[in-house]
């Protein structure tokens, strides 16, 4: 009698009552950072209401396609891992220097697309690449991307960035109830709600928020039932030399990034990252950045925010992250939708995203867990790496001064940390050493004791 092959857990199919409630999960983890880049580059460019409101419904509308490029797939694009797909915020500073002085939105749509097109083209370089990414590097990675979102849930837990009660102590008394319920819950509930003890902890925020007067559901009132993005509305897209060459390097850097977090996600759940699956990952950023352009948006990445939300669940089903592109789908349709979600208040978000994003820090440290430390330099390889990475997230002036396209690499802690960590493990364990040393970038049993 013949016997199914066990299904690996990437691949199995909840219920559709934990699909749907895993699903939204995702999406309120991601909502705030998903609607920050468009808010900032519309903001600078003090664009009118309804078209900011146009921008968020855009970008949520292609956030959900892009995420399910990228989990679900196709042919030779995505990953086919829980992977949630959102703007990137390395492109925010160069995206706004174009739209106030480069050329508006047409410019920065025609930069956006080139910059799609050569993902899809690098992507099988990239994927060849994957050999220098041992668990010295990975580990250091997901590490450095933990610590550096840290700082964003400390924001959101005191009101938000530019917040008016910024910093006020009800606002941080309710992110440490949200926090305090999300531990209580993975301690003390059932299985099945402490997996979902993020989405738990953010309904039970809300529901405390709303008699206090946190929430204003204002927005909900004002905001159209039905909603669709076409393909340039804000005109055709221009193509100026200046724009491209700095949202190449944008591409790059999302590039870096991406691949610390595939391979973090891989990781977290058992499925080790293969350097065909790489290439087939960043060809789909690619695909979505191209779309991005085309759609009235912006260049897309693997939401590291939502990689902590993997660990920390152990959900490891990439179904469970297609229903949140289905339902980021449906926000970015329905702006009524979308408003209800953007009414939940900054410090509920900032509970739950201390969680997550130490979590993700965690993960590093349990990868790391597995390298040898003895007889090398592997220290300093995760020394050097975390201190560079840590720079601009601890004084994000500190590279003012340096021309853009090094501010677009380093001003990001994930790209220069990861660039780092790459490079010194290239030095210290692939270059030819002194005699007597050994290479440490992998775990490395200890040498035998002899006995007499």
């Amino acid at each position: 009698m013949a016997t199914t092959a066990p299904v690996h857990p990437v691949d199995e199919v909840p219920p559709v009552r934990r699909l749907a409630a895993f699903g939204l999960q995702h999406v309120l983890a991601m909502y705030a950072g998903a609607v920050a880049v468009p808010l900032i580059v519309g903001g600078a460019m003090k664009l009118s209401p309804a078209d900011l409101a146009y921008l968020i419904t855009a970008d949520l509308l292609i956030c959900g396609v892009a995420t399910l490029i990228q989990c679900v797939g196709f042919w030779r694009f995505g990953v086919r891992l829980p992977i949630m797909q959102g703007c990137t915020f390395a492109a925010v500073s160069p995206m706004v220097l174009i739209g106030t002085t480069g050329g508006g939105l047409p410019a920065i749509y025609g930069s956006v697309i080139v910059a799609g097109l050569a993902i899809m083209l690098l992507a099988p370089v990239f994927g060849r690449l994957l050999r220098f990414f041992p668990p010295l590097v990975t580990g250091t990675v997901i590490l450095i991307i933990g610590v550096s979102l840290l700082p964003v849930a400390g924001n959101w837990a005191a009101g938000g960035v530019g917040a008016k009660d910024f910093g006020e102590p009800r606002n941080l008394a309710l992110a440490g109830f949200v926090l305090a319920v999300v531990v209580g819950v993975q301690r003390f509930a059932p299985p099945f709600l402490s997996r979902i003890a993020v989405l738990f902890g953010i309904a039970v925020g809300l529901a405390a928020a709303v008699p206090l007067g946190f929430t204003d559901f204002g927005g909900v009132g004002d905001a159209d039932w039905l909603g669709i993005s076409t393909p340039f509305h804000f005109g055709a897209p221009s193509f100026r030399a200046s724009a491209i060459v700095s949202m190449l390097v944008v591409a790059l850097v999302t590039m870096t990034e991406t691949t610390g977090d595939l391979i973090a996600v891989g990781e977290m759940t058992d499925r080790r990252v293969e350097p065909r699956a790489l290439a087939d990952g960043l060809r789909a950023d690619g695909l979505s950045t191209v779309l991005g352009g085309v759609f009235n948006t912006f260049p897309y990445t693997a939401f590291a925010q939502n990689v902590g939300l993997v660990g920390m669940t152990r959900v490891r089903s990439r179904w469970v992250v297609a229903a949140a592109g289905g339902i980021l789908v449906l926000l970015g349709l329905l702006p009524k939708l979308g408003a209800v979600i953007a009414a939940v208040p900054s410090p509920v978000l900032g509970g739950a995203g201390l969680v997550m994003f130490g979590t993700v820090a965690a993960s590093g440290l349990r990868t790391l867990a597995a390298v040898d430390f003895k007889g090398n330099h592997n220290l300093t390889v995760v020394a050097v790496s975390v201190a560079v990475g840590m720079l601009p997230v601890g004084v994000p002036t500190l590279y003012a001064k340096f021309p853009d396209w090094f501010q677009t690499v380093m001003n990001s802690g994930i790209s220069a940390g990861c660039l780092t960590a790459i490079v010194l493990n290239l030095l210290f364990n692939h270059l030819p050493g002194r005699p007597g040393e050994r290479e440490g970038g992998a775990a490395a049993p200890d040498a035998p004791t002899v006995t007499a």
